[in-house]
């Protein structure tokens, strides 16, 4: 299966925004499968699927036999079409990130203006809630359909460390609790 341009540009601006390594690459007849490893040594699929047509509970279906086959502890989905409600229903339910049509085809980092974002630990976001004596919900907010947050992987209850240059700091780090929406 051949990918057009795009689709390609955007599967390594995710790969390469996330941090994640390609250990395998299936040409299938559907789409393109990459077996992917996170920097935690989580592994993952990344289904490509070329089409244009709605993605629904089908391909779904489709990638959570090929998790199971795999071993894996989670998978994505990247196609051209939007996404049936029922595909989104059963992807949330089963650890599948549906990436949408409209994901960069760029690198949003490489812009001087948007800083650096790290999703925190456990451990570091104990640190951090004990160290300000705060719950996450009392930290400033920033919604899971923010570019950066999509970009990064983050979810609704991860807390993000916020890295910027400042001119009379230096580095000035600030931390945002990732809400829904």
């Amino acid at each position: 299966m051949v990918l057009d341009e795009i689709l390609e540009k955007r599967i390594k601006v995710l790969i390469d925004s996330r941090g994640y390594r390609i250990i395998e690459r299936e040409d299938q007849k559907e789409g393109v499968y990459f077996l992917l490893e996170t920097k935690d040594g989580k592994r993952l699929i990344l289904w490509a699927i070329p089409t244009s047509d709605a993605v629904g509970v089908s391909y779904v279906n489709q990638l959570i036999k090929g998790m199971k086959e795999r071993d894996v502890d989670g998978g994505m989905i990247i196609a051209k079409g939007s996404y049936t409600q029922a595909a989104r229903t059963m992807a949330r339910k089963n650890n599948i990130e549906l990436i949408p049509a409209t994901s960069l085809t760029f690198s949003i980092f490489d812009h001087f203006l948007v800083p650096v974002h790290q999703i925190l630990t456990p451990e570091e976001r104990e640190e951090v809630l004990k160290k300000y004596r705060v719950k996450p919900y009392q930290l400033p907010r920033i919604k899971a359909s923010d570019p950066v947050v999509r970009a990064i992987g983050a979810k609704p209850g991860d807390i993000l460390k916020i890295i910027r240059d400042s001119p009379t700091a230096g580095k000035y780090v600030s931390y945002r609790y990732v809400i829904e929406g």
